[in-house]
């Protein structure tokens, strides 16, 4: 009988382990880092680098751009306009439509806040090619459906959400 150093099956399974850990621990430490340095999660933080790059986003689309759900979105929202870094505006016409604007102050510390977590990981993955793309995301597809996830809504949280 083989052992566990020989078969290849086993050594892949080491190495995925292994990465996965690597990328794990990099968000985590990121997340500390922008935590630290922001007073905000990393979530929060990219949730304030989305409304810089599209002023007047609405809580729907935010949530689209996040990968989140809508209520999540919203919950987050709350905590960070508590801190007086975005405001909502309501449509005049129509009161059902918010946009989100950052703040004199959300800007301010966007000036010298570090990129989040999420935005780094994102960046990373524009940077693979079109077939390493295909394959990574039909292997996680795979194996999300092996860990039959109890709760499919925790897909849409984020992965540091205070």
């Amino acid at each position: 009988m083989k052992d566990d150093m020989e078969d290849p099956r086993v050594a892949r399974f080491k190495v995925i382990l292994k990465d996965l850990r690597i990328i794990f621990r990099a968000i985590q430490l990121h997340s500390r880092l922008v935590e630290k340095e922001s007073g905000l999660s990393s979530a929060q933080l990219w949730m304030l680098w989305e409304m810089f790059n599209m002023p007047g986003i609405m809580v729907s689309g935010l949530a689209k751009v996040l990968a989140i759900h809508q209520s999540t979105c919203s919950n987050m929202l709350d905590k960070i306009e508590e801190k007086g870094l975005v405001r909502r505006d309501r449509s005049q016409t129509d009161q059902r439509i918010v946009r989100l604007y950052l703040t004199d102050s959300g800007t301010k510390l966007l000036a010298n806040a570090p990129r989040p977590a999420q935005g780094a990981l994102t960046e990373a993955l524009f940077k693979l090619p079109d077939d390493v793309l295909v394959n990574l995301e039909n292997g996680l597809t795979e194996l999300v459906k092996v860990l039959k996830l109890a709760d499919e809504k925790e897909s849409f949280r984020p992965i540091m959400e205070d």
